[in-house]
């Protein structure tokens, strides 16, 4: 879809193309509000809705289950707001009562927003976001609601209206089987209503040109990432309109279980273990896995050096230049992906596995096949 000649930016298909991608866009963040497309990647797009919601001083509470949870705080900070973190460690969901705590105790209501990870990609932990949504309403407060989807939406259902979500953001590169390059906010009136009341957003962040645009340009502060947008509208419509959003979303709950179903056999006699025990809060987009330095490091090295397999690295799970930084990978299974894919990346991980003689138990491969096949 994105192999072809640069269109016109002023006129034509291009224009009509753009203004059908939103309603597809709002729906597949299950929603009637408003969306707008950024050129960024998802650290922009945590920007993009920050700059819209918070001024120098403003607070925000930031309960992080790992290394995004952090990072979009950080962002926060960068920009002036005063960020209260709740650390819940890199294993388990947040506590949503005890969040409740903290905004029980804001009596005179100064923290603006919580901003909530849907599913941290570095830890593959899934955050309860209805159960975040009611600790919120249960406190009595006003905060608003920002959720980070950037590795959950197209994987894992997330419905931004029916859950009470204020802000969803997202991006390309994952679920949306998109290259990197477009980020995505999407907001509702409240939300709306607040960035209304800040003194001043920055041109290129105001997200309010870009959902009311008056002209084309408007939609991307310029130029159109033109060619992002042809495989953007491809993907869509493969989600959308070809597979269906309820089928999307079963594919990889049925490609998650097979991962799982493997991990659990291998950890049977070895050291492979998967970073989330509670199966609930497990991500239906990436698996993150505990197997002990240096073995981490080697297996990843090893299939894609031989077998033509990249692992994701153990992204935040230990400091940097801890030795222990080398027992970690993890497995993306989000997006463009099917049966023969991921157990494709299973049977060379259980390669790996034999030829750098890392103990595992018997039949991991097998196991998935069996979830994948429906028995």
């Amino acid at each position: 879809a994105m192999h072809r000649a640069a269109p016109n930016i002023y006129s034509g298909p291009l224009l009509e193309m753009v203004d059908g991608l939103i309603p597809d866009l709002k729906t597949l963040a299950g929603t009637h509000h408003k969306a707008a497309i950024y050129i960024a990647n998802g650290h922009g797009a945590w920007e993009a809705a920050l700059a819209n919601i918070v001024a120098p001083g403003d607070k925000v509470l930031a309960p992080a289950t790992g290394r995004f949870g952090f990072g979009w705080g950080e962002v926060a900070s960068a920009l002036g707001a005063e960020v209260e973190m709740i650390d819940f460690g890199k294993s388990d969901a947040m506590k949503t009562d005890q969040i409740a705590e903290v905004l029980r105790a804001d009596k005179a209501h100064k923290i603006k927003a919580v901003l909530g990870t849907h599913v941290d990609t570095s830890t593959s932990i899934k955050n309860d976001i209805p159960a975040l949504r009611r600790a919120i309403d249960a406190a009595g407060h006003p905060a608003l609601l920002m959720v980070d989807c950037i590795a959950s939406m197209g994987c894992d259902r997330f419905e931004m209206d029916a859950w009470g979500v204020d802000v969803a953001v997202t991006a390309s590169q994952k679920g949306l089987m998109t290259p990197p390059g477009l980020g995505f906010v999407f907001f509702n009136e409240k939300a709306a209503e607040n960035r209304a009341s800040l003194p001043a957003v920055s041109p290129y962040w105001d997200w309010v040109p870009r959902a009311n645009p008056e002209m084309f340009y408007q939609y991307f502060q310029g130029t159109a990432p033109t060619h992002h947008l042809f495989g953007l509208r491809e993907a869509l419509t493969m989600i959308l309109h070809e597979e269906g959003l309820e089928a999307v979303l079963d594919r990889h709950a049925v490609l998650a279980r097979a991962v799982w179903a493997a991990f659990d056999v291998w950890a049977q006699s070895g050291p492979a273990k998967m970073n989330v025990s509670n199966p609930a809060e497990r991500s239906n987009a990436v698996t993150a896995v505990h197997i002990g330095a240096p073995d981490g490091t080697a297996l990843r090295d090893y299939l894609s050096g031989n077998l033509g397999v990249t692992l994701g690295i153990g992204l935040g799970m230990a400091p940097p230049g801890d030795p222990s930084w080398h027992g970690y990978f993890r497995v993306g299974h989000m997006g463009h992906v099917n049966a023969h894919m991921i157990l494709g990346t299973l049977g060379a991980i259980e390669a790996g596995m034999k030829h750098l003689g890392i103990a595992h138990g018997d039949g991991g491969l097998a196991a998935a096949a069996k979830i994948c096949s429906g028995k």
